[in-house]
């Protein structure tokens, strides 16, 4: 299998493997009384990310798969962020979901989220741009960079708005 075709197969299946983790955790935190809100802007999130995967395997599969070797420097940025993501998701464990689900419990505080107030869309934001300019795509990188720029304007104002509510009615 081309470097290219490879290293795509391998986001596929972790953004796959990460929605239904995503969904499991949702249904959980859900039954335990927690709310989904603003939940309207998700499938806008679904399509950023769904018509980013296959720009990107249309892109190899459509010219010759051979020629998009992955260029190194950036397949080990690309790995370097798959240890901020485990980081983030260990961190977080249950309440990691892919929806903004507000939960009548203290924030995590601990792993990045002591030092970052958004790092799983930090890491987003770096993935968009890293795995096009792995396969030597800078103009895919910054077509989605400024449409996901777009889609966390709304989501963290979104995710912030239910936080700050939720602080509200806790002190009241």
């Amino acid at each position: 299998m081309p470097e290219g075709a490879l290293l795509l197969s391998l986001v596929t299946l972790q953004r796959v493997l990460e929605l239904g983790l995503s969904a499991r955790n949702t249904r959980r935190l859900l039954q335990q009384g927690a709310v989904e809100v603003a939940a309207g802007h998700y499938p806008l999130i679904v399509a950023l990310h769904a018509g980013w995967l296959a720009a990107l395997w249309g892109v190899v599969l459509w010219t010759d798969a051979g020629a998009y070797q992955v260029v190194l420097p950036w397949l080990v940025v690309y790995l370097l962020l798959q240890l901020f993501r485990v980081w983030i998701l260990v961190s977080l464990g249950a309440r990691w979901t892919t929806r903004i689900v507000v939960l009548d419990a203290p924030l995590v505080r601990r792993g990045p989220y002591r030092l970052l107030r958004h790092p799983n869309y930090l890491l987003v934001v770096l993935e968009i741009a890293v795995v096009p300019l792995a396969l030597g795509l800078p103009w895919l990188a910054l077509v989605f960079s400024l449409l996901n720029a777009g889609v966390l304007f709304v989501r963290i104002r979104a995710e912030d708005r239910a936080l700050a509510e939720l602080r509200s009615h806790a002190g009241s």
